[in-house]
């Protein structure tokens, strides 16, 4: 039923194979008997259209855990109130930063300008200072005459 059919090839035809497929009978549904019951898993078996029986554990359906409920106010509105309130938080601090930061500031500036004010006064002393017999080298310039290009001392 399943063979090829054949034809003559001549100078102008070219061989041709046609294959019909055969139908497959459809196969009788096995029947279920249930063996046993208790608190052991039910053991079932299946009687095949041949004669033959498979014994196996019945598998229960994978039941679906039940839904928890849902809290009044959602996970994700919690965590943005949580989020702001660490932001005022943070924010205060960096306020307080900020604040001791400009007033060390003005503090390093003070203190340079004091130290600039007190050194710079004590070297106009040294400079300025009385002028009275000090003890040590007297040099006396006297003054020298030019005539034509020549130094007479």
């Amino acid at each position: 039923m399943n063979e090829p059919t054949k034809r003559t090839v001549t100078h102008r035809e070219i061989a041709v194979e046609v294959h019909h497929p055969a139908p497959i009978a459809p196969a009788p549904t096995a029947s279920l008997v249930p063996v046993q019951s208790g608190s052991i898993p039910a053991v079932a078996s299946v009687v095949l259209p041949d004669g033959r029986v498979v014994t196996g554990y019945a598998i229960e359906p994978a039941k679906p855990e039940p839904v928890a409920a849902k809290p009044a106010v959602s996970r994700a509105a919690v965590n943005v109130a949580l989020g702001g309130v660490g932001f005022l938080a943070v924010c205060g601090g960096l306020l307080l930063l900020t604040s001791f930061i400009a007033a060390l500031t003005a503090l390093i500036t003070q203190l340079i300008i004091l130290a600039a004010v007190v050194f710079g006064g004590w070297i106009a002393v040294q400079v300025l200072g009385a002028s009275g017999h000090r003890a040590g080298t007297t040099v006396t310039i006297r003054r020298a005459v030019f005539k034509r290009n020549h130094f007479h001392g």
